[in-house]
């Protein structure tokens, strides 16, 4: 190895003052835990998957033979090659924490590959996106339309290529390949030339497309040069609509697609940490906790169908089946691992212990290492799992990375202080100080955890005092005695001491079991003992079948089978809020609980309780309804209306587009002429200057009419609805009394039908001076 880690980075120029530092990910082992077991299930899953396939959309683009066609899925549908650069984060991190050569052979080959696809293509650039060359000779001309999710017609084109951007660093950073390097900054000066003519008005509207960290990576490149370009490059990459209101501590974040944010202010966080200004800190610090404080559920994931719903409003985590997202928590992870470095807050680490746990390691499937996408918060519904070889999720893409970096953030450093932050099994060198160090424990089915020292040199062991142990039940003992635990929860207990080989510190955390309550405060309650979320194993029925294996479909990623009614959830009934006391744990049996008398409701006598990390395969609960004996009744009575109307919807659906957000959008083909989207009051709308269209999938041909959303603000707009060529309506919107969103339905001839092919393009065509649209909803509906 060329470089090692972090110290090459560092090395280019002078940076400001950072309060901690990570430990370098080859410098700490895992041990026996879920955690190595995870980390060993995923290098099967990276080594199953096959670079040349993941290399074809880069050869294509520079005019090279393919070795092997590329992977379909979203590899082969506008997001071509974003899964070869979250190939590289994932064998470079897989390689620091397990030392695997075989891992290095296989990015290495990778590298020199994509370096033969960058040399061809003469200019520095380096990418899979289809006919990317003349749309990003487009963008340098200063022809320039973008949307949302797409610019000059393509699919999100700058995420796409921060894959790439970040594969490189990490291929340098983490395994010390020389050629990445050279390759991540050609990359950089290609797109300093792309957009050098751009004004800033132009750069900003550029930026409504979601582009990843795009102003993360220009900062990195700028600590790996010490050339300032590339930090103001990095500036300009920063969307100044999100920024904005968060330097004002303004909370804007309501129907805004969540994980096209939180990589932005990543890169916030980054460029304060670089140039020193602390007003980028503090927009990441206010995002950090709006998002964490007021927008997250117990697993420690947050939004609906992708989107940051309204925050006094929780009802769609409960009404929907696309709950939070793996990627969104992926990268608050990341981004509070940023700011822990600047500020070591014990809050920031209670996170990501929480977020670790029950988002990102139940998001591994242990029996194949496949992963999850949306995981529902809805009671009664179920989890599907990527296949390798069909699944090119953007949550597959994280995935492989967060299961192979669990290492990074046990340890971290300042000076001669240690900080221990995480009870997971593993060893430590920490080679500046000479000190290796290895953690023992069984936690969470154990409260305690012991520090074996192998030094003789002092210095300070700084141990987390966890939000969720209780004032002064924390315990610590050093070669047996006991010592005075100087803290409290949310602070880190510190023992400075000259240490001595085989020094034992052994500490221990009493687990409570506890209830959370839905973020809004309505009646829906999660169980935690500790940080660990418990959960029960529920069935609709008892021979039910379901798939937990996505399929390659656009929208395979969804949970699509039967929804169970919420009335039929199991519940908790107690006359008193305060009904903790009624779980019980399972003699022999670690964290699993059951609850006599409190859960009410089919199978409720066999229900345990157990770490929703270790459910798998089967129908959930993890937020339950609650109600007093007294109103039981009406509460489920008052449910059972509310759902009755909603499932007899989904009942006559065939197929739905919910317009100006990506995934339903791109799942149906969306197209435009002067296409434009938006958000009001936290619902979104789509509309066009000229015309905007899907494809609505209707297989069994049995379409028989198109329910349209619109809002009585657009009265007085004119547009024809089009199907398959066939104009079927020439509306104009109007404004009638009643909720501001209202609904029409527009019948659609049986003849378009029956010649459709089970393919209907739904086309929305703006009259001379008008607009088509806003439209809010798209439903297509089998006959009632």
């Amino acid at each position: 190895m060329k470089h090692l880690l972090a110290a090459a980075l560092m090395a280019a120029c002078v940076l400001p003052a950072v309060a901690a530092e990570r430990f370098a990910l080859a410098d700490v082992r895992l041990t026996a835990s879920p955690f190595l077991d995870a980390q060993n299930t995923n290098l099967r899953y990276l080594m199953a998957l096959e670079p040349d396939k993941l290399l074809a959309p880069f050869r294509r683009e520079a005019g090279l033979p393919l070795k092997q066609e590329s992977y379909g899925n979203w590899e082969s549908s506008g997001l071509d090659g974003h899964m070869g650069g979250h190939y590289l984060s994932a064998m470079a991190l897989m390689y620091a924490a397990s030392g695997d050569r075989e891992v290095l052979a296989r990015l290495n080959y990778t590298i020199a590959e994509l370096k033969k696809c960058q040399d061809a293509n003469g200019n520095g650039y380096l990418g899979g996106i289809p006919g990317g060359s003349d749309a990003w000779q487009a963008v340098a001309k200063g022809k320039l339309e973008a949307d949302n999710f797409s610019v000059n017609g393509k699919w999100v084109p700058w995420y796409n290529l921060h894959k790439v951007y970040a594969g490189l660093r990490d291929a340098y950073h983490y395994a010390g390949n020389e050629d990445a390097r050279a390759m991540l900054i050609a990359l950089s000066d290609w797109a300093l030339k792309l957009t050098t003519t751009l004004t800033p008005e132009q750069m900003q509207a550029m930026l409504r497309s979601e582009h990843g960290g795009m102003n993360e990576v220009f900062a990195d490149v700028y600590q790996m040069t010490g050339d300032k370009k590339y930090l103001e490059l990095a500036k300009r990459f920063s969307h100044q609509a999100i920024l904005d209101p968060l330097l004002n501590s303004q909370d804007k974040l309501t129907g805004l697609h969540a994980n096209t944010q939180i990589p932005k202010v990543i890169g916030f966080q980054r460029i304060g940490e670089l140039s020193g200004d602390p007003k980028w800190h503090d927009a990441a610090r206010y995002f950090w906790t709006t998002v964490r404080e007021r927008r997250t559920v117990a697993i420690g994931g947050n939004s609906v169908k992708e989107h940051f719903h309204d925050d006094q409003d929780f009802s769609p985590m409960v009404n929907e089946v696309e709950g939070p997202e793996t990627c969104n928590t992926y990268n608050m992870l990341r981004l509070t691992e940023m700011l822990f470095l600047k500020d070591q807050q014990v809050r920031y680490t209670d996170y990501v212990e929480r977020a670790l746990y029950n988002h990102i390691l139940s998001s591994q499937r242990p029996s194949d290492g496949g992963f999850v996408y949306f995981t529902p918060m809805r009671p009664n519904h179920y989890r599907v799992y990527s296949q390798a070889d069909k699944a090119m999720w953007c949550c597959v893409g994280s995935g492989i990375e967060s299961q192979s970096k669990y290492g990074e953030f046990i340890y971290a450093h300042d000076g001669d202080a240690l900080f221990v932050n995480l009870f997971i099994p593993s060893t430590l060198h920490w080679r500046a100080q000479d000190v290796k160090l290895s953690q023992t424990t069984r936690f969470p089915d154990e409260g305690k955890t012991r520090l074996t020292i192998e030094s003789d040199k002092p210095f300070t062991l700084k141990l987390r005092y966890p939000g969720w142990v209780k004032r002064g039940a924390m315990q610590v003992r050093v070669n047996g005695m006991a010592v005075k635990v100087d803290g409290e929860p949310g602070a880190y207990v510190s023992l400075r001491r000259a240490w001595r080989k085989g020094d034992t510190v052994d500490v221990t955390l009493p687990m409570r079991t506890t209830l959370e309550q839905m973020p809004d405060k309505t009646d829906y309650y999660a169980v935690l003992h500790g940080p660990i979320v418990l959960a029960a194993k529920t069935q609709l029925f008892a021979d039910e079948k379901l798939n937990f294996a996505a399929d390659a479909s656009r929208m395979g990623h969804i949970a699509a089978g039967p929804v169970c009614p919420l009335e039929a959830a199991p519940i908790f009934v107690s006359n008193t809020r305060d009904f903790v006391a009624r779980f019980k744990p399972v003699k022999g049996a670690p964290l699993t609980f059951t609850a006599p008398g409190l859960i009410q409701g089919k199978g409720a006598g066999s229900l345990r309780l157990i770490p929703f990390f270790r459910l798998h395969d089967s129908r959930y609960m993890v937020y339950w309804p609650y109600s007093t004996p007294a109103n039981l009744a009406v509460t489920q009575a008052a449910t059972a209306r509310g759902e009755a109307e909603r499932l007899a919807l989904n009942a006559l659906t065939i197929d739905q587009v919910a317009p100006g957000e990506q995934q339903p959008e791109s799942d149906h083909g969306y197209q435009a002429d002067g296409g434009d989207a938006g958000v009001n009051k936290g619902k979104h709308w789509r509309h066009a200057s000229g015309w905007f269209s899907y494809v609505l999938n209707d297989p069994k041909l049995e379409a028989a009419a198109l329910r349209l959303s619109f809002s009585t603000l657009d009265a007085g707009r004119k547009f024809d609805v089009v199907v398959n060529g066939a104009t079927i309506a020439a509306l104009q919107l109007d404004a009638p009394p009643g909720p501001e969103v209202y609904t029409r339905d527009i019948a659609i001839p049986a003849a378009v039908v029956a010649g459709s092919g089970g393919k209907l393009t739904v086309k929305f065509v703006a009259k001379p001076g008008s607009v088509a649209g806003g439209l809010y909803g798209l439903r297509l509906l089998r006959g009632g």
